[in-house]
């Protein structure tokens, strides 16, 4: 397993990162030994305030990601780790009896676009409402390549809650049509297939 460790305002030194690596370490091998590549970040503001992003890939495309904070460096990472290993704990039995045939599984390749305005909300604030009117129009910022993996809506529910993302596009196991399942504002995650022309909506998993 790569660890990788960036500190951002933040000098860390070598026994803040060996602290890091071997909880990590010891979270990957209690954990299916799964885990290729981990990303630490650790920041630090004016004010002593700690900030950790920990982001985990296990095996081909699966994506972990826990966020802490606190007053103490060894402490706000402590606590990212251990959301992590909660997320790990509470699919263990899901991701071991399905994570190889996911992994195996075909996927089709997509375009991952993101959207921007030319000016910020900032700015908006000096210009006139015909000014406004004009930049109203979103632009392609950003563009990459992703790959859009097949699996069960129940999987795709599994891994929305272990990324923290938002919004997942997959292609549904059952039938191969393409499905999309996203973060309601009530905590439940909604499910859109599009060929019932209906979303439906399913308790967080």
């Amino acid at each position: 397993m790569k660890v990788t460790i960036h500190g951002h305002h933040l000098d860390l030194g070598d026994a803040l990162k060996t602290h890091i690596e071997e909880k990590l370490n010891t979270i990957n091998d209690k954990y299916f030994n799964r885990a290729v590549h981990v990303t630490v970040t650790m920041s630090k503001d004016s004010k002593s305030h700690f900030k950790a992003h920990v982001a985990m890939t296990m095996g081909k495309d699966i994506h972990v990601q826990a966020s802490a904070d606190d007053y103490e460096a060894y402490t706000t990472f402590d606590q990212a780790a251990e959301k992590i290993a909660k997320q790990l704990r509470r699919y263990k039995r899901k991701i071991r009896e399905h994570g190889e045939a996911r992994e195996n599984a075909e996927a089709i390749k997509a375009l991952d676009y993101t959207l921007g305005y030319s000016v910020t909300d900032d700015q908006l604030s000096e210009l006139s409402d015909e000014e406004i009117e004009d930049q109203d129009e979103a632009i392609v910022v950003a563009e990459m390549t992703t790959n859009i993996q097949t699996m069960t809506v129940s999987d795709a529910a599994m891994r929305l809650n272990l990324s923290g993302n938002n919004a997942l596009m997959f292609r549904n196991a059952s039938d191969d049509s393409l499905n999309m399942v996203y973060r309601r504002g009530d905590g439940n995650i909604g499910w859109v297939d599009p060929k019932e022309n209906a979303a439906t909506t399913t308790k967080v998993a």
